[in-house]
């Protein structure tokens, strides 16, 4: 068999069992095992997908995903994010559209503290929606800024889906770790830019709040109190890998430690918080760690069958321009996000793409940032963004999807902004990472 038929075999039935609804691991083991019957010899193909299995799930670069998860999850449950919340709507005044502002500083504040971009969105949105609703605020303003920063999740340490991409593409996961966080900066910039102008130019879409006279030492302390020390939080991960002290599941480790630490200083940590912790933190784990397993078989049978070699050799070949071949790549992921999970743009995409951007030499830290925008991008792009429909379920039952998606639009075309100037300036995601020591 010739490696387009392989490749038209493997990818034709992945897209077949995708559209019957299965869930993605089960849809990636089923293909595994047509290719290793196909492609393997058989038995001995089976055999050797099961070693294959055992050897993904083992490795250690993958331990930074769960305890990344546990970070978020011990923030969530023990209450510690939403005092945080209140810190920071206490500390902001005198904005135009201040409590959608609100949404994206404690949103970015929290995507710092959080590996779940989920876990983001409906804290925020059960915290912060209702009220802004209340007060008169535009449903689009009151849910794009939640939807919006709850991806920037992904983008900023302590980020799964990041350790996840690296992992699976041979990137360095401290250099991808550090790469997105200046995009997720400007992005959150831009987000309360839009925010501010849009409360300027149409006051009723965000109505001003009566100010809630506060003394300074009011206004103060809880910031003080519940934002700054778990800002330490962040220093312990991120600073340790800057300063090349600490490998990312060092880091990771260090960082639970000290949301642990965070939690019963705050007197908020107790045997049911601990529960659901560590409950959560499994069930998530333990889906993304199955599809990790699946995934690294059907990249090496996709290897095996020629296919990988020969979309290779045929690229290649035909002289493409690095630049064009990420440019396409791109584009294939947007298309993507608009219609799976981003867990499955990896799976599809990284046994494909990684081995051409090998062979034309081009950067895996650039391209992994690349990967990780458009990914959050999938989140808000309709039809089938997460984010929409996780923000769907928490609000009021009339606020339709159309709502939902008129929301997420305009955050859709500031992050496609970011993306482009990723694109065309790779400086601005490879600059941070330049920094860390090599040791």
């Amino acid at each position: 068999m010739d490696w387009t038929s392989a490749l038209a075999l493997l990818v034709g039935a992945l897209a077949f069992f995708l559209l019957l609804g299965l869930p993605v691991a089960v849809t990636f083991f089923g293909v595994n095992v047509i290719g290793a019957i196909v492609f393997l010899n058989g038995e001995i193909g089976l055999v050797q997908m099961t070693r294959n299995v055992v050897t993904a799930i083992t490795n250690y670069n993958l331990a930074p995903i769960p305890l990344f998860i546990l970070m978020g999850e011990i923030l969530l449950h023990s209450g510690m994010a939403f005092k945080a919340i209140d810190a920071i709507e206490r500390l902001i005044t005198r904005v135009p559209g201040r409590m959608a502002v609100v949404s994206v500083v404690a949103g970015t504040v929290f995507s710092t503290l959080s590996g779940s971009t989920i876990a983001n969105t409906a804290m925020l949105g059960r915290s912060l929606m209702p009220e802004m609703l209340r007060r008169g605020y535009h449903p689009t303003l009151s849910m794009g800024p939640i939807m919006a920063t709850g991806a920037i999740a992904m983008l900023i340490p302590p980020s799964a889906l990041a350790v996840l991409v690296g992992s699976l593409a041979g990137i360095s996961i401290s250099r991808l770790l550090m790469a997105g966080i200046i995009p997720a900066l400007i992005m959150a910039v831009l987000f309360f830019g839009y925010i501010v102008l849009r409360a300027k130019m149409r006051p009723q879409d965000a109505p001003a709040d009566d100010p809630v006279q506060r003394t300074m030492s009011e206004r103060w302390m809880p910031f003080l109190i519940y934002v700054v020390p778990l800002s330490g939080i962040l220093v312990v991960v991120v600073g340790s890998l800057l300063a090349g002290i600490a490998t990312p599941t060092e880091s990771a480790a260090l960082g639970v430690i000290a949301s642990f630490v965070a939690a019963a200083c705050y007197r908020c940590l107790n045997l049911k918080v601990i529960k659901d912790t560590l409950s959560e933190t499994a069930k998530t784990s333990t889906m993304i760690l199955f599809i990790i397993m699946a995934s690294t078989t059907f990249s090496q049978i996709l290897a095996f069958s020629g296919a990988t070699s020969g979309m290779v050799s045929l690229i290649t070949s035909a002289g493409a321009d690095p630049f064009m071949v990420v440019l396409m790549m791109m584009l294939i992921l947007l298309v993507l996000g608009c219609f799976i999970d981003q867990v499955s743009m990896v799976m599809i995409t990284v046994p494909l793409f990684i081995p051409v951007a090998n062979a034309l030499s081009i950067d895996l830290v650039w391209l992994g940032v690349i990967y990780l925008i458009t990914m959050e991008m999938g989140f808000l792009t309709p039809p089938f963004g997460l984010l929409l429909f996780v923000m769907k379920g928490i609000a009021p039952p009339e606020i339709g999807i159309t709502t939902v998606y008129k929301a997420a639009m305009p955050f859709i075309i500031i992050e496609m902004g970011v993306l482009l100037a990723v694109l065309f300036f790779p400086e601005i995601g490879l600059w941070l990472p330049s920094l860390i020591q090599k040791g």
